[in-house]
């Protein structure tokens, strides 16, 4: 998975420094690395779904969590502890857990 670098823009005083998409069925997360004007470092994910509205019209609901960096190591030990344990409930439970591949994303559906 690569993501890229963007320099020199400013968003509401935020420099998007770095970002990831990663396409997921039909959501897209967006990794994104931030920096404040005193550069100080924080990620951003957001959570993105296309709706379709009856008029046929489409918009995007988002999603978004800010993640500074006092709490990276936090944060990556519980989403590394709750994945882990949803692994083990899908094998005690019989079920078959398969890791999705970049390639088995329908982009004609998304």
């Amino acid at each position: 998975m690569e993501g890229y670098e963007r320099k020199g823009s400013m968003e509401n005083d935020r420099e998007e420094i770095y970002s990831i998409p990663v396409k997921a069925g039909k959501r897209t997360y967006f990794f994104d690395v931030k920096a404040t004007r005193n550069n100080d470092y924080y990620l951003t994910i957001t959570e993105s779904k296309k709706r379709f509205e009856d008029d046929g019209s489409q918009n995007f609901e988002k999603h978004k969590i800010f993640l500074y960096k006092e709490d990276f190591d936090k944060f990556t030990e519980g989403l590394q502890e709750v994945v882990e344990y949803t692994k083990k409930l899908l094998k005690e439970s019989g079920q078959e857990y398969t890791p999705a591949s970049n390639y088995d994303v329908d982009f004609d559906k998304i």
